[in-house]
């Protein structure tokens, strides 16, 4: 086993070492959320606390890791004989983004089950961390069935194995610390709040910080036996400060001032739930101890804020965690407690620091309400198009950028998904055909059987029992017998969005209305676990504002800053989707794709800017992509172009008001991929 990189030795990233040092006092705070770019230290700090933790009494032989003192009664190992224990160093289990169900929970074995009626189990990662810690890292990207397991047994302290009638059931407490880029996509929100505490990450911009991280990362790989050494002693005070505060935990105060400043916090800051003022107490109360103090002062809670709340106060995936510092303190002296405490701690005292973050500046463009007055044009080749202030302005590749405008209030939009059944990355857009869902009938299984068909099974193995020799009540089942459930369920799509940003759609209450329903599908893609890509087209050229990624919000941040102006480039739009669309085929071959255009339908610029286009969308029509144009044509004359464009595209058409879910065209419209041209 390699020599991991001491926790000491890490460089900088206080509120990381911090909020795992207390998960390490109090196991009972719920873990860790560490966010952050890639580079700055997450994976190799989580990696180094198991170093640090007290070692465990485990029953000699059980798989389990039970307690001698309070054995499980229900372990699959047990019952266990009293005396007969070892001494071993907590575990760190990893839990890989792409692991099975079986990998993670354990499995049965089937046949024996069947046959001999022996709950033959193997167990999973689950039982490896229990009594120890279990570290996912990129877990914004684990798989949704996965999520549901951690949950379940996060709430429960267990994890239940459930095939066909039989059952094994083990205990599962384990400190859960996961890491992620959230460029890459966010958590679910019930994931999200099962995480105690969370840190955003960052490197540091100062040289001489940056300087010490690569020499200690040069010594440490030269090295890495060595460099353990010399840090031997600070590890070995740092244990020792751990094993010090657990024994002082049972003896902290925690006094009503305090509770009602921790209630209070919670209150203003509008969390949902009580977990947070839980989470908030059990945190104040491990920086006591780590402290080395039993009674709970206000910095405690301060600093137990900064690291229990932020991520507790989103609303949306757009929202950027933080917390108001300033609001933090002025709530904190208001409801200062009676306990003599100080409600004012100075943020660079013990306790204190930089743990949250400041609040998220407005962005910058102006509001799409304050210009409703100004014409619209149509943008067409040779006509003008509006400018600054309103004023018309040539069109063409030198017409005047228009700035950005901010999105409309966002909506819950229809769902649009493509048609057939899929076999593409669990999600809730379209139907497909996964290992979690309604069973739809059964086949022979290719590879480890996952998910028997009982019925099936038992259908294939019944003629053949007298030539087997069967002369008891178990059936005698073959390998050739089982049948596995074939299921259907959802799978997330790509969702790629070709949106028009020329001059024809640069009215501002116009663009901030498409901005405005982009933003309600980016919101819809993030609840049903979509990847989404952004294209934008103006001027003379299209571009890829966004390559194909998890991350809804960072399309959100793009589209939000998106300039408008110019001609209207429809083909080279298109073509330019068509192209990501053929590289992404080969990353993710499996995963669907929808394609939502949004524009009026005008093409100018180049020669034949219309027939161009026409030919460009019949790629998409031709190779059966779904797809789906987003109308945003206004005013009392109306050309009709996206219509034919949906046409060409061999997909449907929608105006943003029947995009509303809640307008009286229904709530649910399927984007019919070959059948549907419009007349």
């Amino acid at each position: 086993m390699s020599t991991p990189f001491p926790f000491t030795a890490v460089v900088g990233q206080d509120d990381l070492r911090l909020a795992l040092l207390l998960n390490a006092v109090s196991p009972a705070v719920g873990g860790v959320l560490v966010r952050g770019e890639k580079g700055t230290a997450k994976s190799t700090a989580v990696r180094a606390l198991s170093a640090l933790m007290p070692t465990l009494d485990v029953v000699t032989g059980c798989r389990f890791s039970c307690d001698p003192d309070s054995p499980d009664p229900a372990c699959p190992d047990g019952p266990h004989e009293p005396g007969a224990f070892e001494t071993r160093p907590a575990r760190m289990v990893e839990l890989p983004v792409g692991a099975s169900e079986d990998r993670l929970v354990g499995a049965l074995d089937i046949e024996r089950a069947l046959a001999e009626g022996v709950k033959a189990f193997e167990p999973g990662l689950l039982a490896d961390a229990h009594r120890g810690i279990l570290y996912v890292d990129e877990v914004n990207l684990l798989h949704d069935h996965l999520v549901d397991l951690l949950l379940d047994a996060a709430a429960m302290g267990a994890s239940y194995v459930e095939r066909e009638g039989v059952s094994v059931r083990h205990a599962a407490r384990f400190l859960l610390v996961g890491t992620m880029n959230p460029e890459e996509g966010e958590l679910r929100p019930q994931l999200l709040d099962r995480f105690g505490l969370t840190v955003e990450v960052a490197a540091s911009r100062e040289p001489d910080q940056r300087v010490e991280v690569v020499r200690r990362r040069l010594a440490y790989d030269d090295d890495p036996e060595g460099f353990a050494a010399r840090w031997a002693d600070e590890e070995s005070a740092v244990r020792g400060r751990i094993t010090a505060a657990r024994a002082l935990l049972p003896s902290v105060r925690l006094g009503d001032g305090a509770l009602r400043q921790i209630a209070a916090t919670c209150a203003a800051f509008e969390v949902d739930g009580m977990r947070a003022d839980i989470v908030m107490a059990r945190t104040a109360v491990a920086l006591a101890a780590w402290a080395g103090r039993t009674d709970v002062l206000a910095e405690d809670v301060r600093q137990a804020a900064l690291l229990a709340l932020p991520h507790r106060r989103r609303r949306n995936p757009f929202d950027a965690p933080g917390l108001d510092e300033d609001k933090l303190d002025e709530t904190l002296e208001e409801f200062g407690g009676s306990d003599d405490e100080d409600p004012d701690p100075d943020p660079d005292g013990p306790g204190g620091g930089d743990g949250g973050q400041p609040p998220q500046p407005d962005g910058d463009g102006p509001q799409g309400d304050d210009t409703a007055d100004r014409p619209e044009t149509d943008g067409t080749d040779g006509t003008e198009e509006a400018g600054e202030g309103g004023q018309p302005q040539p069109a063409g590749p030198g017409a005047r950028e228009q700035s950005a405008v901010r999105a409309a209030e966002p909506f819950r939009t229809k769902v649009l998904s493509v048609p057939g059944i899929g076999e593409g990355a669990t999600g809730r857009r379209s139907r497909a055909r996964t290992e979690h869902g309604r069973t739809t009938g059964a086949r022979r299984p290719r590879g480890a059987l996952t998910k028997l068909h009982l019925a099936a099974t038992v259908q294939a193995a019944a003629p053949h029992q007298r030539a087997r020799g069967r002369s008891g009540p178990g059936l005698v089942v073959r390998r050739d017998d089982l049948r596995q459930a074939t299921r259907e369920g959802r799978e997330g799509n790509l969702v790629l969005f070709v949106v028009d940003a020329s001059g024809s759609m640069a009215a501002r209450q116009r663009m901030s209305a498409v901005k405005g329903a982009v933003v309600s599908l980016l919101l819809d893609a993030y609840q049903r676990r979509d990847k989404v890509g952004l294209v934008t087209f103006r001027g003379a050229a299209a571009d890829v504002a966004l390559p194909p990624t998890s991350s809804v919000d960072a399309a959100a941040v793009r589209l939000e800053s998106l300039p408008t102006g110019g001609r209207t480039p429809l083909a080279a739009g298109l073509l330019k989707a068509h192209d990501v669309l053929r590289v992404e085929r080969l990353r993710d071959p499996a995963r669907r794709a929808l394609v939502v255009v949004v524009t009026d339908g005008r093409a100018t610029g180049g020669p034949e800017p219309v027939a161009l286009a026409g030919r460009a969308a019949r790629l998409f029509a031709a190779e059966g992509i779904a797809s789906v144009v987003v109308d945003c044509e206004s005013g009392p004359v109306r050309l009709g172009l996206a219509g034919q464009l949906a046409g060409e595209l061999a997909g449907t058409a929608v105006t943003l008001d029947e995009l509303r879910a809640d307008s009286i065209a229904g709530l649910v419209r399927d984007v019919q991929g070959t059948s549907r041209r419009a007349a």
